[in-house]
């Protein structure tokens, strides 16, 4: 007489399936992965855009977003977004501050070509 575990397959005998579970499967829930691409982008004038894919999907794109809005975003992510955001954004301050001072003396000059031309 022979045991299950000791029966051998021979001919056309179909194996006889062991209890328990097979080997390599896990009950270990798999973790759902989400793939969302935030594209933020400024220019030197500092204005910025935002785009937003999910997967390959296109959420949104082109959307128009201030300058506090993507110095709060990357401050809220992580401390090393942070800095670099930061540097661009007051680059792209001093920048339009120097263009105010430049349109303000030109305006001064027209004033007074323009009291000039009164006088």
């Amino acid at each position: 007489m022979t045991t299950g575990a000791d029966t051998q397959v021979t001919g056309d005998e179909a194996p006889r399936r062991r209890r328990g579970r097979p080997k390599g499967s896990s009950t270990a829930r798999t973790t759902r992965v989400v793939t969302m691409t935030l594209t933020v982008s400024g220019s030197a004038d500092g204005e910025w855009q935002a785009e937003l894919k999910h997967g390959t999907s296109w959420v949104a794109r082109g959307l128009t977003v201030s300058a506090s809005a993507v110095s709060a975003a990357a401050a809220a992510l992580h401390a090393d977004l942070a800095g670099p955001v930061t540097e661009v954004i007051e680059s792209a301050k001093a920048a339009r501050a120097a263009r105010v001072a430049e349109l303000e003396a030109e305006l001064e000059q027209a004033r007074k070509a323009l009291a000039e031309l009164e006088a």
